[in-house]
C-alpha cells in the first residue's frame, strides 16, 4: 500500500505521510480537472463543483525540510508555524480572529521536499480567505514574542520526543539510511538545532522559498475560472518570481541488511524496518505498488497474516512505499511485547525473504488489482481530498489526464514483472532499527516509576 511524506501509523504514521501520499484514484469530479493560467501566469489544476458552498485549495512550493540551512533544522518547520502567527497590518490574536470568525481553515506544513499550505472557505468567505493568505505569505511579522512562543511548543514535543520510543526510532532510521544526505535530518529540528535559529534565518527561509516558479497549486470548489484566476493573482503576484534553492543531491538509501539498537526500558519494543525504495518515475513502479499492497497494504497483506494473525506477535504493522524528489524507502513499523521482540523481527525477516525468494501468487496478484482499482471511486470523496491528490500528481509531475490511465497501468501489470521487482526491493534484506529493552533484560518486567509525595 503506498502513502504520502508526503501521507504514519505511530509516529511512521506522521512521519511517512511527511513524506508519502495515499495513492488512489480521485472521483468522477476529477475526470473535469482542467488547467488554469490567471491572468499574471500563475497556473492551476483546477475542478469547479458547485455541489456544495465551499472552496478547498492546496499548494507547494519546492523546498522543505531539505532546505533547512546546515546545523539549524526545523527552520522551515518553524516557518510554517509561524507564517499564521500575525502579518500585513494583524497582530496573532487578530489574525485568528479573522479566521474564526469567517469560519477560514488555513494552515502550513514543511514536509521533506515542499513548503505545503491548505485553504479550506465557505465560497462567501472567499475574498477575506485568499486576502489573509496573501498577508501569510507576503508579509509575514515573525514577532519575537511570537517566535519564542512557538520556539518553547516546539522544543518541548522534542524533549517528550527523546524519550518516545517510536521517535527515536525513526531518527535513528533516517540516520542509517541517509547518513550525511539532508534526508536524514529531522524536519522539526533536534534540541541542539532549534535553540540556535534566530528571526534572521526565518526571513531568509521565506525569501528564498516561497517564490512563484516552483508554485504548484490544485483547486475544487464553488467557484469559476474568471473569479479563480483574479483571486490567485491578487495572492501569490507579488513573491518573488525565482526561489533561491540549494541544490539536493540524489541519494540511494544504505544497502541491507543493517541493523541498530536502541536501548530504552519500556515493555514495548518498537522496531521500524525498510530499505531503498522505488522512484515514482520509475518503469517498475506501479509493479512495485501492487506487490507492495500485497506485502504491507491492510488487513489482507502477509505481514499482518503472518506476523499478527498466525502468530499473535503484533496488533499492527503498516509498511508503505516511500519516495521523495532525490530518493525513495519502503518503510514499516510495528511495537512488540519486549520478550518477543527478537521472535518478531525474525517473523518480519523470514517474510520479506519469502516474497523476494518466490513473488507473489497469481491469487494474491488478482485480489491486489481488484482492491487497487475497486477502492478508487471510494478514496476521495471530498473536495479538500481530490486537491491534495491533485497536488500531489503535479509534485510527482503526473500528467493532468493521470487518474483516467491509472487503471490501465494497475491492470497491465504481470505476475513476472511483481517476481521482479519483488526481488528487486527485497532480496538484500531489511533496514531494521529496534528500540527497547536489552535481551538480556527482556524477561523482566520494566522498573515502576517512583511515586511523587
Amino acid at each position: 500500500m503506498t502513502y504520502s511524506l508526503t501521507r504514519r501509523a505511530a509516529l511512521i504514521g506522521s512521519a511517512c505521510a511527511a513524506m508519502l501520499t495515499l495513492r488512489s484514484a480521485p472521483s468522477q469530479a476529477a475526470g473535469k480537472i482542467q488547467k488554469l493560467v490567471s491572468p499574471g501566469g500563475i497556473e492551476a489544476w483546477f475542478v469547479q463543483d458547485a455541489t456544495v458552498p465551499l472552496i478547498a485549495m492546496e499548494y507547494a512550493f519546492t523546498g522543505g525540510a531539505s532546505q533547512d540551512p546546515a546545523g539549524k533544522s526545523g527552520v522551515s518547520n518553524l516557518v510554517s508555524d509561524l507564517l499564521g502567527e500575525g502579518s500585513g497590518d494583524l497582530d496573532s490574536k487578530t489574525y485568528h480572529e479573522w479566521l474564526d470568525r469567517r469560519a477560514i481553515k488555513l494552515s502550513f506544513a514543511a514536509k521533506r521536499d515542499h513548503f505545503r499550505g491548505s485553504l479550506r472557505m465557505l465560497k462567501d468567505n472567499k475574498d477575506e480567505a485568499y486576502d489573509l493568505l496573501r498577508m501569510a505569505l507576503s508579509s509575514p511579522h515573525f514577532e519575537t514574542a511570537d517566535v519564542e512562543r512557538i520556539r518553547a511548543e516546539v522544543i518541548s514535543t522534542l524533549r517528550h520526543e527523546s524519550t518516545n520510543p517510536s521517535s527515536l526510532a525513526y531518527r535513528k532510521f533516517l540516520e542509517v539510511a541517509f547518513g550525511d544526505h539532508p534526508y536524514s535530518r529531522p524536519d522539526t529540528g533536534t534540541l541542539g538545532s532549534v535553540p540556535k535559529i534566530e528571526i534572521a534565518d526565518l526571513k531568509d527561509y521565506a525569501r528564498r522559498i516561497l517564490a512563484k516558479d516552483t508554485l504548484r497549486i490544485a483547486v475544487v470548489g464553488d467557484v469559476d475560472a474568471d473569479t479563480l484566476g483574479k483571486l490567485l493573482d491578487k495572492t501569490f503576484g507579488s513573491l518573488p518570481a525565482k526561489a533561491e534553492l540549494t541544490p539536493i543531491p540524489d541519494r540511494v538509501a544504505a544497502k541491507p541488511p543493517q541493523r541498530a539498537f536502541i536501548p530504552l526500558d519500556v515493555p514495548q519494543t518498537v522496531v521500524i524496518f525498510g530499505g531503498p525504495g522505488i522512484n515514482r518515475h520509475d518503469a517498475d513502479f506501479m509493479a512495485a505498488d501492487v506487490v507492495n499492497h500485497i506485502l504491507g497494504g491492510g488487513m489482507s497483506s502477509r505481514l499482518f497474516n503472518e506476523v499478527r494473525e498466525k502468530r499473535g506477535l503484533v496488533y499492527s504493522i503498516p509498511e508503505a512505499l516511500l519516495w521523495m524528489d532525490h530518493s525513495a524507502l519502503f518503510i514499516g513499523n510495528t511495537g512488540t511485547r519486549a520478550d518477543r521482540a527478537g521472535e518478531t523481527v525474525d517473523a518480519i525477516d523470514k517474510e520479506i525473504r519469502r516474497i523476494a525468494e518466490k513473488g507473489p501468487t497469481q491469487k494474491e496478484l488478482d485480489e491486489a488489482k481488484s482492491y487497487l482499482k475497486g477502492s478508487q471511486m471510494l478514496a476521495l470523496d471530498t473536495s479538500s481530498k481530490l486537491a491534495e491528490e491533485m497536488l500531489q500528481y503535479q509534485l510527482d509531475k503526473l500528467p493532468i489526464d493521470y487518474i483516467e490511465k491509472r487503471n490501465a497501468l494497475v491492470d497491465a501489470v504481470t505476475l513476472d514483472d511483481t517476481r521482479r521487482v519483488a526481488k528487486k526491493l527485497w532480496g538484500d534484506g531489511l533496514l531494521t532499527v529496534i528500540v527497547g529493552r536489552a535481551p538480556q533484560a527482556a524477561a523482566q518486567p520494566a522498573a515502576a516509576t517512583p511515586k511523587s509525595d
